[in-house]
């Protein structure tokens, strides 16, 4: 009996396959990406990809070895990403903010694994995400070990798609960076952002609409820079300035600059009796931030809060080192500024403030 009244079925029963499942397609797309992981592999990994778990042996020379696991997505710059057709981007992005979140502990990044869900697979896609992933692991040298893609029909819409990434990395312990030597009078390295990175899209997706923007649309004064390649630039990796710097310099605390702002995540690693004063005008601010802020009326305080205005990690290093420090990130090809100074905080007083230079 056929319960929804429907056309009689002239066959035993349903496949895989037609309800929407393609495993031939999706072993055959495996077959591929290993390939790709194989241009990041690291003496350490054990065995190929293709198994139930990747194995990865601690690397020799440590001492008290602590591992330093790291995980996140690209957010709703996805969205976007997948408009525009900009799947390798997104496998950088997703990278990017897994491995950078590990350095700030001090930690170099060992391996990658990642996680993408589709409602159908397309192998292209697919392959053009993992790309950029293996793109940004082998930046930092890091091992993309095993990862996951999921099909699931009628989950997700037609072209859609989501990531989730975990990186782990491993430090000594005594060498593990979490702002609790920060102290007054050190200072405050500013890293330079591609742009917004992998947070605020949420509310830069409803500007855009709200003022019927295009993404193909020129930024003034941009240089020739449309919107959408201001916008989604992919996340910059800071993995290799960082641990170079570690290296100079004695390096007190590191904030990965992502959702919150530059306040919400240097106010994650002071100390209760230290603030931070930022200098505004001591770097420069992407045009695309000003853009943003007068297309959608936004208040400075909710710019400060939502976005990294152009530096996408903050190094903090004692005055003696400031100098050596800056070197060691010229070199990495970093672009860093001197953005502050940490103080001692007053009794009730805010933990980062902003000013303008010169005041």
């Amino acid at each position: 009996m056929n319960r929804r009244g429907g056309p009689q079925r002239d066959r035993a029963g349903l496949t895989y396959r037609e309800a929407g499942v393609d495993v031939e397609a999706a072993e055959a797309l495996v077959a591929r990406l290993h390939s790709l992981a194989e241009t990041t592999r690291r003496p350490e990994v054990e065995g190929e990809i293709g198994g139930f778990g990747g194995c990865f042996r601690v690397p020799h020379g440590f001492r008290n070895p602590v591992l330093v696991a790291g995980m996140d997505g690209v957010g709703t710059k996805l969205e976007l990403l997948i408009q525009t057709g900009r799947h390798s981007a997104a496998g950088r992005d997703l990278v990017a903010m897994c491995v950078n979140d590990v350095v700030a502990q001090g930690a170099q990044p060992l391996f990658f694994l990642d996680y993408v869900a589709t409602g159908s697979l397309d192998p292209r896609v697919v392959e053009g995400v993992v790309s950029g992933i293996c793109e940004a692991c082998a930046e930092c040298g890091c091992a993309l070990l095993g990862g996951e893609t999921a099909e699931m029909p009628g989950f997700y819409p037609e072209g859609r798609y989501d990531l989730a990434g975990c990186a782990v990395g491993i430090v000594e312990k005594e060498g593990i960076i979490d702002g609790g030597e920060i102290q007054p009078g050190d200072v405050l390295l500013g890293l330079a952002s591609s742009g917004p990175h992998s947070n605020g899209f949420s509310l830069i997706r409803q500007i855009l609409k709200e003022a019927n923007s295009s993404l193909e649309d020129p930024i003034p004064g941009g240089e020739g820079l449309t919107l959408g390649e201001a916008l989604l630039a992919p996340t910059r990796v800071y993995v290799r300035p960082v641990l170079e710097t570690i290296k100079e310099a004695t390096v007190a605390g590191i904030a990965h600059v992502t959702g919150g702002g530059i306040a919400g995540n240097l106010g994650r690693i002071l100390p209760a009796g230290c603030r931070a004063v930022l200098e505004k005008g001591s770097w420069p601010v992407p045009r695309v931030f000003d853009l943003l802020q007068r297309t959608g009326s936004i208040p400075q305080a909710e710019m400060d809060a939502v976005f990294n205005l152009g530096i996408g990690l903050i190094v903090v290093v004692p005055q003696r080192d400031a100098e050596r420090a800056m070197e060691a990130l010229r070199r990495s090809g970093a672009e860093g500024y001197r953005v502050g100074r940490v103080e001692e905080r007053p009794t009730g007083g805010e933990q980062v403030v902003m000013e303008q230079r010169g005041e």
